[in-house]
């Protein structure tokens, strides 16, 4: 895994601040491979709310983790409990990590 123990911790707190502690995040893609260089960091959430509250977390998320993180790109998916999976979040939950 190519995130370091500090990233891995600020991923988790700005997660539950945006999410909540019930939500469990996943890393998943390119940064899970130590032989490769660069790419974007992965995430997949799963949490409880509506559409249009879980769309407002995920961008609050999103820029609390520029701000911290630096500017690396990071791409969050986002899967409501009890939605239909998508084949992206089949995937994510298959191959990815939990931080």
């Amino acid at each position: 895994m190519r995130l370091t123990a500090e990233q891995r911790a600020i991923i988790r707190e700005e997660v539950v601040n945006a999410f909540g502690p019930e939500a469990t995040v996943r890393l998943f893609g390119s940064r899970l491979d130590d032989g490769k260089r660069g790419g974007d960091i992965d995430l997949h959430i799963e949490a409880a709310g509506s559409a249009d509250e879980l769309l407002d977390r995920e961008l609050a998320l999103h820029g609390r983790l520029q701000r911290r993180l630096g500017e690396r790109r990071v791409d969050v998916v986002v899967l409501s409990d009890g939605s239909p999976k998508r084949s992206i979040d089949t995937e994510a939950i298959r191959t990815g990590v939990a931080l």
